[in-house]
């Protein structure tokens, strides 16, 4: 039956897959992932033989329709990230998007993400909250950041190591640095760690120890 699944796989810890997920990824007549060489890892170590294709943030535009003609044809075709959920600051929307103007049927898996245990870990309020996901790089970063210090909702951000210490350092500049954070770092894995503090003592704690991993920052609301 002619379906597109979007099936979240794990940000670290590989029994955090779902057994549904497996067996939609074992059925599927096609697998489009982000990183064919990081998802063959995954699907090696669940025996999952499905043909795999690449789909990534370079190509999606130009694949979309295609993808979208081989559903009308009566496959049915998941698509995984790297980590996590599809489209949650990763591939994935296009495709959804395109699918449901197409009357193509979608359908999403429960499973990992990166911001919700990050998000409860932190003891900041967390019945309203705002996924920021990734700050803009330069382009309308400053009007964001703005936008943003009269936010009173929780805010959520993901951020790379090499640019940790100036999102907190640019985060005491626009919030204060009495603002309370915290900051979770390779979650579900061996080294996993969620600090907690002031901006300044965030940004105190990362100048004196080199960030590595991959982050979610919990910054409280105004």
């Amino acid at each position: 039956m002619s379906k597109l699944y979007i099936v979240p796989t794990p940000i670290g810890n590989l029994q955090d897959i779902t057994l549904r997920a497996i067996d939609v990824l074992k059925e599927v007549d096609l697998i489009l992932a982000e990183d064919t060489r990081t998802s063959g890892k995954l699907l090696k170590h669940f025996d999952i033989a499905t043909q795999m294709q690449s789909h990534h943030m370079h190509n999606e535009h130009k694949m979309v329709e295609r993808i979208v003609n081989r559903l009308q044809s009566g496959e049915s075709i998941a698509i995984i990230s790297d980590a996590g959920t599809p489209a949650i600051s990763d591939p994935g929307f296009l495709l959804t998007r395109e699918c449901i103007k197409n009357n193509i049927e979608v359908e999403c898996l429960p499973g990992a993400t990166a911001f919700v245990p990050a998000l409860v870990n932190s003891g900041l309020p967390n019945d309203k909250f705002v996924f920021e996901g990734f700050l803009p790089v330069k382009k309308g970063r400053h009007s964001r950041l703005l936008f943003l210090a009269e936010e009173e909702r929780t805010m959520i951000f993901y951020e790379s190591p090499h640019k940790l210490v100036k999102t907190l350092t640019q985060f005491t500049e626009y919030f204060g640095e009495d603002r309370q954070v915290s900051v979770s770092r390779e979650l579900t894995k061996l080294y996993e760690e969620t600090v907690r503090g002031t901006l300044k003592e965030m940004l105190a704690h990362f100048k004196n120890k080199p960030p590595k991993g991959e982050f979610v920052i919990v910054l409280a609301g105004a």
